[in-house]
């Protein structure tokens, strides 16, 4: 263990609470996006989890356990766990963003609003995930300065000291890949609420089902990826889905029409006739007078 690595433990975790709030700081500031869109967002995720996690542990859980009870690395076993938890996933959290997007939330239909919503949403996310990141490096900087054996039950140090020595071992750039794992996180999120607001704005449901169908992907994407081809291919792959969220952010942006005047406007002959005077035409004083006035009109 060395300076750095315990620089990039700290950081990685500070990171992942602080990035998501200066999101929203930017987001606030540049698009004028209010606070109330992120914190409903939060909202949002938190009230997903309500329902998503308990159906996990008592329904999926189990059904995964007789339908694909050995999910090795790269088996159809694993193919079925990673789309049937990714879709669980997409199913809840889309879902709440929808009903947000229809009660409280009614009336925010632009992009910078669904942008900002997205941010809350995503920016819980990955606070939390930031604050037990935090938590386990403190147990584990803890566990590092004491007597395991005297502490532990006999049981449980030496699977202490291999996970001490294991994350203490670790390069200092593998510390901040969650950090990393959480920006690209936070672009699925963006596009995911963008997307979701377009069934709205747009009426057709089929923008929501590409909704849940992009976020399940994505989470299969990554658990499929991790036990079959390790840590660097799955943050290789996940960062290619969240170049592609950007891209549909930014193919689904909002257009400003273009201030003109049309082309046969009936103001166009009035001005070109009445701009400039002829030599033959004179201008009567009283008529000069009462142009000063009438111009402003």
């Amino acid at each position: 263990m060395n300076a750095l690595t315990t620089i990039a433990a700290v950081l990685n975790p500070l990171l992942m609470i602080a990035l998501p709030i200066l999101l929203g700081i930017v987001l606030a500031s540049r698009l004028k996006a209010e606070w109330r869109l992120y914190a409903l967002g939060m909202v949002t995720y938190v009230a997903s989890q309500v329902l998503h996690i308990p159906f996990n542990q008592w329904v999926l859980n189990p059904l995964l356990q007789r339908l694909a009870p050995h999910p090795t690395g790269g088996s159809t076993d694993l193919v079925v766990v990673a789309l049937l938890l990714g879709l669980s996933a997409g199913v809840f959290e889309e879902t709440a963003r929808l009903l947000m997007l229809l009660g409280p939330l009614r009336q925010a239909r632009s992009w910078r609003e669904g942008l900002m919503f997205g941010a809350g949403h995503g920016g819980v996310e990955a606070i939390l995930a930031g604050l037990v990141v935090f938590y386990v490096l403190i147990q584990l900087v803890a566990l590092r300065e004491v007597d395991l054996a005297a502490t532990l039950d006999p049981s449980q140090v030496e699977a202490a000291r291999t996970a001490l020595a294991t994350f203490w071992g670790m390069p200092w750039y593998e510390h901040l890949l969650p950090a990393v794992e959480r920006v690209i996180g936070l672009c699925l999120h963006l596009a995911l609420s963008i997307l979701v607001l377009q069934a709205l704005t747009r009426r057709n449901w089929l923008w929501f089902l590409l909704a849940v169908l992009w976020h399940a992907l994505l989470d299969a994407l990554a658990v499929f990826a991790m036990q079959t081809w390790g840590v660097y291919a799955t943050e290789g792959l996940v960062a290619a889905c969240g170049l592609l969220s950007l891209g549909m952010i930014w193919l689904l942006r909002d257009r400003e029409p273009a201030a003109s005047v049309p082309a046969e406007s009936p103001l166009a002959p009035t001005l070109r006739a009445t701009a400039v005077p002829t030599p033959e035409q004179t201008i009567a004083p009283e008529a000069l007078e009462s142009s000063r006035y009438h111009s402003g009109n």
